[in-house]
């Protein structure tokens, strides 16, 4: 049963200076998107009592530290109604770091909402505005974000928290609209959530029945309170917005209950005050008029003609609320962490490792080196142990797969599977959802921890946006993507991927490394756990491919440039031509090259696991390894031919897909699609001939 936490009809008020300080919040929001000419007025304007109430009287948050590691956690996951959240951050006091006079926030930056360099973009922005705990917009995203969030609290606590020192017991709240709970992402992780028990998530809904086309039973007509009491969910109701009692004993009610993630269901008016937008789809969006400004402002009983108004007392209304609750806390969990740092060294140096995103001395010692082997073993499989190499050596190091870990070769051996009763596990089973594990990841990374998910390289179409999202926000977190090309044979087109490689390969800042033999993959992990500020996929194969003999070939060391010469003409020779391969496809570069050379033609194969950090490369090293003088070139990749023109140039020959792929077992396929040593040697020979004649 669904608790009601008020169903009176006569709707307690709140106290003069409460109401002082939301129709603050009211009235900053309107002002800023009417001045900006854009924006999103209603939802802050008709949040802003549950925003105060949730800050000023239950928010355990030190708005002096804004990093302070045990604070509360605030999701705006209706990212568009951002001037709420800005509003908050400046009548809070948010600073920038621990002991700045810099606001998160200023008025100034309230009156430049939207515009160029202002700490108030459109949207939340994690990195770019201090207290902005991850950047949403994206509908849902923050939704899944929170789960993360939250998981990633219940793991810190459970592996942390010695000898009854509660160093890390913070609590995930998150405000999310109707269009949050439409998209599929906010379903995958409410799931998930209800089934972890996550007793520190709450999620407050926004039910005002509207969205930009006009009244939700266009298109949503579910029952939301009991979809989430489905999901195992405490379902608690607010009749209306404004009862600010009633919103309290919400958040109280949340704060008893210990064994499930907690949803209020809150009603509210959309523009609630405009006098003749307030409640349709004409609030939701867009500067409002100075009419309609002026009619709410009198509602409120505000001063009509002033704009951008923070009446006197309402800065030190906030301060007594949150501001001397959260320094008092900060200043107490401080004491606590330097008691607990004496008698629990070793925990505490993780702890910084963590909040530095940082490794442990000494991570990387055991990474395997694979011995050359003409038969070689697929890179899912020199994957699968090289995170087990990692694990015993960054404890916090923690992942796991959309149902897909006997493929994707994820498991870390000894280690408990994360789970409503083990939440210190670190194999995390995501079940089949994965759009909500890749912004579940997002969340975690965010908590401090180095999480990965896994799936096929196919299905990061459905991860893509919390991908993309994760390079926006610069964070450190990776995904395994196995079965990464035609090679996955006879479960055909449907699972073959294709335009994968070059999709990721677009998003800015996103590393995307497919390597050519086991030990790339041991070096692409060696970069990849270093990076602070850059996530990355990796691109596997199922099948197996040739180890190569690096005392013939170049050291696998080369992957961290992005791209190197694997193999070239004898000294004092310049290469005839140059092939250019990455993953399964190297070794067929490699046998074109040994044949060549067979024969007494030069020749030069360079490996280019990661074209990005290629590119981020001066151009001098570029030139070395791709001279610009030499125009005969092969690449050979099992995707789309899309991008390698950069490399192969206007006359080299690009071996690749031109369709989608084919049922079939692996050797017919590669036969069927060109991906022989035959037709790489062939495409070699023809380049040389035709550069020859030029």
């Amino acid at each position: 049963m669904a608790e009601a936490a008020s169903k009176s009809v006569a709707k307690e008020q709140p106290g003069d200076r409460d109401r002082l300080a939301i129709d603050t919040i009211r009235t900053l929001a309107m002002d800023a998107v009417q001045k900006a000419k854009s924006g999103h007025p209603g939802t802050p304007m008709a949040l802003a009592p549950a925003a105060f109430t949730l800050w000023n009287k239950v928010l355990r948050y030190d708005p002096a530290d804004p990093q302070w590691p045990n604070r509360d956690r605030f999701v705006l996951s209706v990212g568009h109604a951002s001037m709420l959240l800005y509003a908050l951050l400046h009548l809070a006091g948010v600073k920038t770091k621990v002991g700045s006079n810099e606001a998160a926030v200023s008025l100034d930056d309230i009156q430049h909402f939207r515009q160029i360099d202002s700490h108030t973009p459109g949207h939340p922005e994690y990195g770019f505005t201090a207290g902005v705990e991850t950047t949403t917009g994206p509908l849902g995203q923050g939704c899944g974000n929170s789960v993360g969030m939250a998981m990633a609290g219940r793991w810190l606590a459970a592996t942390y928290n010695k000898g009854g020192a509660a160093i890390f017991d913070y609590d995930v709240y998150t405000f999310c609209s109707d269009g949050d709970l439409m998209e599929g992402v906010s379903a995958e992780a409410a799931s998930l959530a209800g089934h972890l028990g996550l007793a520190n998530l709450c999620w407050l809904y926004d039910d005002n029945k509207i969205t930009i086309e006009g009244d939700t039973p266009l298109a949503f007509s579910e029952d939301v309170a009991k979809r989430f009491e489905a999901y195992q969910w405490n379902v608690v109701h607010v009749d209306d917005a404004n009862d600010t009692a009633a919103l309290l004993h919400a958040f109280e009610s949340f704060k008893a209950e210990t064994k499930r993630p907690t949803m209020i269901v809150c009603k509210s008016v959309i523009g609630y005050g405009f006098p003749t937008k307030a409640g349709t789809h004409k609030a939701h969006s867009d500067a409002p008029g100075e009419d309609e400004i002026r009619g709410a402002k009198k509602a409120y009983g505000w001063p009509e003609d002033k704009s951008f108004y923070v009446p006197e007392g309402v800065l030190a209304h906030f301060d007594e609320g949150i501001g001397r609750r959260g320094a008092a806390l900060n200043a107490e969990w401080k004491e606590h962490f330097a008691a607990y740092r004496a008698s629990h060294a070793d925990e505490a140096a993780a702890i910084d490792h963590i909040l530095a995103r940082t490794l442990p001395a000494g991570w990387d010692k055991n990474l395997p080196v694979f011995p050359a082997d003409a038969k070689g073993v697929a890179s899912r499989e020199a994957s699968g142990k090289v995170l087990n190499a990692i694990a015993p050596h960054v404890p916090w190091f923690i992942g796991g797969s959309a149902d897909l870990a006997p493929s994707t070769k994820t498991t870390l051996d000894g280690c408990e599977s994360l789970g409503t009763d083990t939440p210190g596990g670190r194999n995390m089973h995501f079940g089949i959802r994965e759009h909500g594990m890749g912004s579940v990841c997002n969340g975690m990374a965010l908590g401090g921890l180095r999480a990965f998910g896994s799936t096929f390289l196919v299905f990061s179409d459905y991860m893509r946006p919390p991908i993309r999202l994760s390079a926006l926000m610069e964070l450190h977190n990776f995904t395994v993507f196995t079965h990464d090309s035609i090679g996955v044979g006879e479960d055909g087109p449907t699972h073959q991927p294709i335009e994968q490689l070059l999709s990721l390969r677009c998003i800015p800042g996103l590393l995307t490394f497919r390597p050519g033999d086991a030990n790339e993959v041991t070096e692409t992990y060696r970069f990849v756990m270093e990076l602070h500020d850059n996530p990355a996929v990796l691109a596997l194969s199922r099948q197996a491919m040739p180890t190569l003999d690096r005392s013939k070939y170049a050291p696998a060391s080369g992957v961290a440039k992005g791209a190197y010469i694997l193999a070239d003409a004898p000294e004092g020779k310049t290469p005839a031509v140059i092939l250019m391969g990455t993953g399964t496809e190297l070794g067929l570069c490699v046998g074109a090259y040994e044949a060549l050379a067979a024969e007494g033609t030069p020749a030069r194969v360079v490996s280019m696991p990661c074209l990005e950090l290629f590119e981020r490369q001066e151009q001098s090293y570029r030139d070395e390894v791709l001279p610009p003088a030499i125009k005969a070139r092969v690449t050979v990749e099992q995707g789309t031919v899309i991008g390698w023109d950069r490399y192969a140039g206007a006359s080299g020959s690009i071996i690749g897909m031109h369709s989608f792929g084919s049922s079939a077992p692996l050797k017919d396929l590669l036969t069927k699609f060109g991906f022989t040593p035959e037709k790489v040697l062939e495409a070699a020979r023809h380049q040389i001939a035709i550069h020859k004649a030029h």
